[in-house]
């Protein structure tokens, strides 16, 4: 009988792969959730299940001991490089992929700012050729042809928008937007057209595409059309990416070095049961820390549960 309800539960209880995250799951519903794998295997143990082998859109997201070719730092590195040739019209599109709340689209507004470069993205209205746009969330294919219209001669940015990278209609769309050819034509053809915008028009501007997706579920046309940065971490590149900001003085600059590096160095130490590794959670800590008392202890608490 014991046997029997152990194998039940190894059925009933696993972890799957989505949006960047592992899912410790029981029955259907969610038990954890964290970017480290060994944390919710850790957390799914503690609370009495044995969990099968991971499922998901990506089941080889990196795991401690893995590393890669470049540091993690060198790679932030490549992608303000390529946003600066983004800015100065010398490439046309670049794609950034990896893990939410490390940092890409700090380091993304950051070169773009530095170049001069205006951000219009609360304004509905054409963008001027120095100028760029946030896109964040949901875009129908429609919407997308509407916007590459508004900004054909500046920077669009879409930021966590994995649906238009989804959408055959969106991505015919971008292939024309993002041709190698000298002009590049994009066109809308349907027997309803909004007045105010034309049937084709050539697309001068730029993209810049900011993705939680796995490199290998983008389509490869975009692959192709795009400069690409993989920025997937292991825990230890994201602890020392979080480090590399700590010492950064543009990173919170309103807080003490002291107070940034004492929460750095809780998160740390604590990183293999912090639920989750990010920039936000950093941000947290150091904001407790600035008010004194025993923070260490509310600290633990908040990162932990």
């Amino acid at each position: 009988m014991l046997n029997e309800a152990v194998k039940g539960n190894e059925m009933q209880a696993k972890i799957v792969y989505a949006d960047g995250n592992w899912i410790g799951m029981y029955l259907g519903k969610k038990v954890v959730k964290s970017y480290d794998q060994t944390r919710v295997i850790k957390m799914m143990a503690k609370a009495g299940h044995k969990v099968t082998a991971p499922e998901g859109e990506d089941v080889t997201a990196p795991q401690d001991g893995e590393d890669t070719k470049w540091p993690i730092n060198q790679r932030f590195e490549f992608v303000t490089q390529l946003v600066n040739m983004i800015a100065q019209g010398n490439a046309t599109s670049v794609l950034i992929t990896g893990p939410g709340g490390l940092g890409k689209t700090h380091t993304v507004k950051e070169a773009l700012q530095a170049n001069g470069l205006e951000d219009i993205s609360s304004f509905e209205t054409d963008a001027p050729s120095k100028a760029y746009k946030m896109i964040k969330g949901f875009s129908t294919a429609r919407g997308l042809y509407r916007e590459l219209y508004a900004n054909k001669d500046s920077v669009l940015v879409f930021d966590d928008c994995d649906d238009v990278l989804k959408d055959a209609t969106a991505l015919n769309l971008l292939k024309a937007a993002l041709d190698s050819y000298d002009k590049r034509v994009v066109s809308w053809n349907t027997d309803r057209n909004d007045e105010d915008v034309p049937r084709s028009f050539v697309f001068s501007g730029r993209i810049i595409f900011i993705s939680n997706m796995q490199r290998d579920k983008i389509a490869n046309a975009l692959l192709t059309r795009a400069y690409c940065v993989d920025l997937k971490m292991t825990t230890q590149q994201k602890i020392d990416r979080m480090e590399h900001m700590t010492n950064s003085a543009s990173f919170m600059p309103g807080y003490s070095a002291k107070h940034k590096q004492d929460a750095m160095a809780l998160i740390a130490e604590l990183q293999g049961e912090v639920k989750e590794l990010s920039l936000r959670s950093l941000q947290a800590v150091i904001k407790l820390r600035s008010h004194n008392g025993n923070w260490r202890a509310l600290a633990q608490y908040v990162l932990t549960n």
